[in-house]
């Protein structure tokens, strides 16, 4: 079996090293880069998942971020100061992953990696092909990992296609942030992780319905969480 090519993107050379010398013996490739320029040579469309520190010299890790979303999907995990909600929401806003706060402990890292990569690589399809979630005009192929809305195909990230996996498969239940977290994230919500869901739930919204011209499929519920609405007498 092949092994997962990551690439790290850090100024911190030595930082990189550590990462390289824990990681490797794990079972993955590891490319480095140390900014902007370094990364683009790269070829961070090849990889696997890229591991991207927010503060970079010259050009952030938020701006090479929102570059590269423009045409490649590849999972990204973002490393983010300890502690800084704003650099957690943000990157999500712009499609991250997931992230891991600064200092992290190495088995952490591993921990997120292989989870981001469960999430993102499309599951072995059974002999007469995955079946196909749909709830009114949304629909999702979890064996391709695509999705659609309306006829046009969604561009999503891991986690806002997690959650969207999830609501289809509970469409009209009322569903608590730790679910939607560990779907999304795998991961068990806290207080933080709850301002994350809302973010990806209101990123999902607006991909959903673009022009914003459908009653709100996703309907938040005071004190409780979230619904997948369904019309009264629409079936699905």
């Amino acid at each position: 079996m092949d092994q997962p090519r990551l690439l790290l993107v850090d100024d911190d050379i030595d930082l990189l090293a550590m990462m390289r010398e824990y990681l490797e013996p794990e079972g993955f490739r590891v490319d480095v880069a140390h900014d902007g320029a370094a990364f683009w040579e790269a070829g961070p469309q090849a990889a696997d998942l890229v591991a991207l520190d927010v503060m970079l010299p010259r050009k952030s890790g938020f701006e090479l971020l929102k570059q590269f979303r423009r045409d490649c999907s590849v999972p990204v995990i973002l490393l983010t100061a300890r502690d800084n909600d704003v650099d957690r929401v943000v990157g999500l806003e712009i499609g991250a992953d997931d992230y891991v706060s600064k200092p992290f402990n190495p088995r952490e890292l591993v921990a997120r990696i292989r989870a981001v990569l469960r999430r993102s690589a499309p599951p072995a399809a059974p002999a007469e092909g995955p079946r196909r979630l749909r709830v009114r005009d949304a629909e999702l192929d979890p064996g391709a990992r695509a999705a659609w809305c309306g006829g046009r195909a969604l561009d999503l990230t891991t986690a806002e296609f997690n959650l969207l996996d999830f609501f289809l498969r509970h469409p009209g239940e009322v569903v608590g942030r730790e679910e939607l977290s560990a779907a999304a994230f795998g991961r068990q919500a806290g207080a933080r992780n709850d301002r994350n869901v809302d973010t990806l739930v209101s990123k999902l919204r607006r991909k959903l319905d673009p022009e914003g011209a459908v009653e709100c499929r996703i309907k938040t519920v005071r004190n409780a969480g979230y619904v997948y609405a369904i019309p009264d007498g629409d079936g699905l």
